[in-house]
């Protein structure tokens, strides 16, 4: 009997990746494993699981990562958890139709990781605006959506940031984000980025961001490709890359990926300010001593 269809989150690729390396390790095919599950399995259900089209429940999981020769107890519990939670909805599904797929799968994987190193050249990341300054960007850059949806979007955008200073094993935070952000103006609230700098100057002195900026008269850096997060999770699961661009959001979800971006992001850290110079040049915007 076919498997129930599901929507390929970031949570179902994670395990079917996982799944399907497990099984090339111990060399069985798509049909070696369906005989070892039983009657009510087949190759092409084992693909479907693989490719986070198929639901698949935690003893389940259990049962292929032993036809598997899995023994690691920390990665057996890792991935029957992934099953438990796979069809989990996040608090921002009460936001139906303002928040799109690669939103849901970032929020949920933020929610997920240890660290997240960013860089940011075009706008201040979302987890570290006020809510004015997301409501001018929305404004600007949403214009393909109804205005009436405009101020959802924002709430989601204030709700991702819970993340930062959550009481449960907070992830540790790496911004660098470029000194022209700081220069933006909104003619209508001039007092707006004074607000927005005071933000980034609170979020600098918690205990698990660090927060650079990229000068003005920086050289060039890997940077100049657009914005990117880096988002690292516990064992077993591989680090996933973020893409911005136009306004959408593309992953990488490889190893690969995630070295060549952490040592972009490496160079990228090494042209920036160090953390209290960056604070003195926020600092000195907020002030208004910058023109």
């Amino acid at each position: 009997m076919p498997n129930v269809r599901a929507i390929p989150t970031v949570r179902r690729r994670r395990l079917g990746r996982a799944l399907r390396k497990y099984r090339l390790q111990a060399k069985l095919s798509l049909d070696q494993v369906a005989g070892l599950m039983g009657a009510k399995w087949d190759g092409p259900k084992v693909s479907r699981i693989e490719n986070a089209q198929a639901k698949i429940n935690a003893l389940e999981v259990a049962a292929l990562l032993g036809h598997y020769g899995v023994t690691d107890t920390e990665v057996v519990a890792a991935l029957e958890e992934l099953a438990r939670n796979a069809g989990r909805t996040g608090w921002w599904s009460t936001y139906d139709g303002v928040v799109p797929q690669s939103l849901e799968d970032l929020m949920d994987a933020e929610a997920g990781a240890r660290e997240i190193r960013a860089y940011y050249a075009t706008v201040i990341p979302g987890l570290l605006q006020t809510g004015a300054y997301a409501r001018e960007i929305t404004a600007a850059t949403a214009i393909h959506i109804p205005a009436q949806r405009h101020a959802a979007i924002v709430d989601v955008r204030m709700g991702r940031q819970a993340n930062l200073t959550r009481p449960a094993d907070p992830a540790e935070y790496w911004f660098v984000i470029h000194e022209a952000l700081l220069c933006q103006k909104f003619s209508p609230h001039p007092s707006l980025m004074r607000e927005q700098c005071l933000r980034l100057m609170d979020v600098s002195e918690l205990a698990n961001v660090n927060l650079q900026i990229m000068p003005l008269d920086a050289g060039p850096h890997p940077g100049a490709r657009g914005n990117f997060s880096i988002l690292h999770f516990p064992k077993p699961w591989p680090s996933l890359v973020s893409i911005e661009s136009a306004g959408e959001s593309r992953y990488l979800e490889s190893e690969e990926a995630s070295e060549r971006f952490q040592k972009d992001f490496d160079r990228i850290v090494a042209s920036a300010l160090p953390a209290d110079r960056s604070r003195d040049t926020i600092r000195k915007y907020m002030e208004g001593m910058v023109r």
